[in-house]
């Protein structure tokens, strides 16, 4: 029986789509698109009175992809311009739309459901209007369609993402010189939407090539951004549910890792630049970064207060093991492209720096991991004082219980996530005291050796353990 009303709810949802889609198309394009709004609008609140998650059947997605994104449905039919002015007035249209809906889970369901990507021939026009909407909504600081684009980037898979985020980096940072200035105000306003843009932006800009350093423009912006409020790159982070699960091919929960790999790579990968340049100047942003690295190490601290309070330290982290073992890798390669003799110091530099993210990260709970695991990862990078100290870190004895891997960094006195506090034992009875044992009589004196000196002129240099 609940089948059988399953499917006939199914059945009345689809005759009442298509009886929409036949009124929609005698109007025109901007009335159309108003209309379906409108009647998604009491459909999906509809549904969200009878169930907290609504389904999004195909119906609704059909008749946004038709009267908004303006695909054509019929064969043969020419594909649907709109003209400039039509453009614009249905971007203000969905700007106005989501700006005065009250309802949030309304606003997402019909965000979500307009841009979503659904695999089909679709996308393409989905992806430049939802660009053309938060670009507008960045110009005209929208919070809502922030709101939406951040939930949009934080499910989204990453390709799309980093789609999004090239779009605005060409609208604000390219297109109109000083534009970046309106794009910087928004964090004033959303700064979750800031903390997936620099997200994304950390993936799209990956340093691999030349063509993928970040801008000037955006480097400056995000490093003030980062500076003035640490805690925004771990936003996400902290208000996603502990128990969600990363899904493969989507943004990180945080850009923790992208901007640790700027900030480690960023020597050497100018001074790459530098060497193809013909040893000509490079504008180098080297002070942005060091800036860049000095924030983000005061958001592992932030993220350290917050696992502690939550009684999470040492048992959820952030960096994944995994995710450190490409880095490593190619910066392992970028030093024997360079070697020491072209970038001594800028090698040194990136050592430097990938040290210290490793020890605040275990220290701050970010990173799990064994040292065994740091030794065998970073054994093929040149030397490095500072991470030869960070490598030869003492070792934890293998815990009391045999499930549970031994050496793990840093959970010395939190017991591992599913293990309940051992608590502590009865006190034992006091002993009676013992009586005092006799003096012993003293020894007479050893005589005096004569004091060893070293030879003249010897030097006995440190050298460090590998």
């Amino acid at each position: 029986m609940a089948s059988l009303h399953v499917c006939a709810k199914t059945r009345h949802g689809r005759n009442v789509m298509s009886d929409i889609r036949h009124s929609l198309l005698r109007r025109d394009s901007l009335s159309a698109a108003k209309e379906v709004l409108y009647h998604l609008d009491i459909y999906f609140s509809s549904q969200l009175q009878n169930a907290p998650v609504p389904l999004v059947e195909k119906g609704p997605i059909e008749l946004l992809e038709e009267f908004v994104i303006q695909v054509t449905k019929e064969r043969g039919s020419l594909a649907k311009r709109l003209t400039s002015i039509q453009e614009l007035q249905l971007l203000d249209l969905l700007c106005s739309y989501f700006q005065e809906q009250s309802k949030e889970p309304v606003r997402q369901v019909i965000f979500s459901s307009l841009f979503s990507p659904q695999g089909n021939k679709a996308d393409d026009l989905r992806m430049a209007l939802l660009a053309k909407l938060t670009s507008m909504a960045v110009a005209v600081c929208r919070v809502p369609v922030l709101e939406c684009a951040a939930s949009w980037l934080q499910r989204s898979p990453a390709i799309y993402c980093m789609r999004l985020a090239k779009a605005l980096v060409d609208d604000y940072c390219g297109l109109v010189p000083g534009s970046i200035q309106t794009l910087k105000q928004i964090f004033n306003v959303s700064p979750r939407f800031c903390c997936q843009f620099i997200t994304a932006v950390a993936s799209l800009y990956d340093m691999s090539s030349e063509g993928l350093l970040p801008p000037h423009d955006l480097l400056e912006m995000i490093v003030s951004w980062i500076f003035e409020d640490p805690r925004l790159i771990l936003i996400t982070f902290l208000n996603t549910p502990i128990s969600a699960n990363l899904p493969l091919g989507f943004l990180d929960f945080s850009p923790l890792m992208g901007l640790v790999r700027w900030c480690v790579i960023a020597p050497l990968s100018y001074r790459r630049k530098q060497k193809a340049a013909g040893g000509g100047p490079v504008v180098e942003n080297q002070s942005l970064y060091s800036k860049l690295h000095l924030s983000m190490l005061q958001g592992l601290m932030v993220l350290q207060t917050h696992l502690t309070e939550k009684s999470l330290y040492g048992r959820l982290g952030l960096l994944l093991f995994e995710q450190l073992v490409p880095l490593v890798e190619e910066l392992g390669q970028l030093c024997q492209e360079l070697n020491p003799l072209n970038a001594e110091q800028e090698m040194e530099l990136a050592l430097d720096r990938l040290a210290q993210a490793l020890q605040v990260s275990m220290a701050t709970g970010a990173l799990l991991c064994t040292r065994d695991d740091l030794r065998t990862l970073c054994s093929r990078l040149p030397h490095n004082n500072l991470m030869q100290l960070v490598i030869s870190g003492p070792v934890q004895p293998a815990p009391a219980h045999p499930t549970l891997t031994p050496g793990y960094y840093p959970h010395i006195h939190t017991p591992p996530l599913g293990y309940p506090t051992i608590p502590a034992h009865a006190s034992m009875p006091t002993h009676a005291a013992l009586p005092a044992h006799a003096a012993l009589p003293a020894h007479s004196a050893i005589p005096g050796h004569p004091v060893q000196t070293f030879l003249p002129g010897m030097n006995f240099p440190f050298r460090p353990m590998h």
